[in-house]
């Protein structure tokens, strides 16, 4: 099975349920969510559709990063990188929470650049997975600037899901369930996100993400076009021949 979907919902929510099955829910990065919200989601999607949430930058983006700007919390000092502090501790919590009351299947772990390939990285990652608890969810991990290797130590030594772009590179978790998120193309090791995929490219995309299926893939849009290239893409995964 591929499920097509978008980072956020890209149309109005009446009409996101109609085109597509799945929704990445990009708010729970930026801000803490009132549970009414969720619950209202939740209540008005269809029988049988799949929400992600991303986790909240206190789990993953240290005081510094730009991101806090959109943030309806303050970051403390030891927020952050995985560090298991009291403070990301409290906000992973807070993350479970809300996937519980949207009834999420998935919870993304985005990690900056600043989460370097490094011992430290590894060890204050053990640490956080082993006091940290995962509910019932499967965790998707997002690493920015790591080679293969340390992502594949990464994602089988942790147990969670390698999230990748089918552009870029096969996906290195050893489970059945492949989670890709598209952000658009890349110059310099930086993330163009104004931009439109060509039928050559979602030709190739097609091509990788049917012949890497394990058993499920949920393919993300999250480039300045996204609600019309998924649409091409989900259409492209239902004709034979395209």
């Amino acid at each position: 099975m591929i499920s097509v979907g978008t980072c956020g919902f890209c149309e109005s929510h009446s009409r996101y349920y109609r085109d597509f099955d799945v929704v990445e829910v990009q708010q729970t990065f930026y801000r803490v969510l009132r549970e009414k919200t969720l619950e209202r989601w939740r209540k008005e999607a269809p029988e049988g559709f799949t929400f992600a949430i991303k986790t909240f930058q206190g789990v993953t983006h240290p005081p510094n990063s730009l991101t806090w700007r959109r943030s309806n919390v303050r970051p403390g000092k030891g927020v952050g990188l995985l560090r298991p502090t009291g403070e990301v501790l409290h906000f992973w919590r807070l993350t479970l929470r809300e996937a519980e009351v949207l009834g999420a299947r998935f919870i993304l772990l985005q990690l900056p650049k600043s989460f370097r390939e490094n011992e430290e990285s590894f060890a204050n990652a053990e640490r956080f997975f082993e006091v940290a608890g995962r509910g019932d969810f499967e965790i998707a991990v997002e690493l920015r600037g790591w080679n293969e290797g340390g992502i594949k130590r990464f994602v089988r030594e942790f147990d969670v899901i390698d999230v990748t772009d089918p552009l870029v590179r096969i996906p290195l978790h050893k489970g059945e369930t492949n989670y890709y998120r598209l952000h658009g193309r890349y110059e310099n090791g930086r993330i163009i996100y104004r931009h439109s995929y060509s039928d050559e490219e979602l030709r190739k995309m097609r091509k990788r993400v049917i012949s890497w299926n394990r058993g499920e893939s949920f393919v993300f849009f999250n480039n300045s076009d996204m609600c019309k290239d998924a649409k091409r893409f989900k259409l492209s995964i239902q004709l034979k021949n395209w």
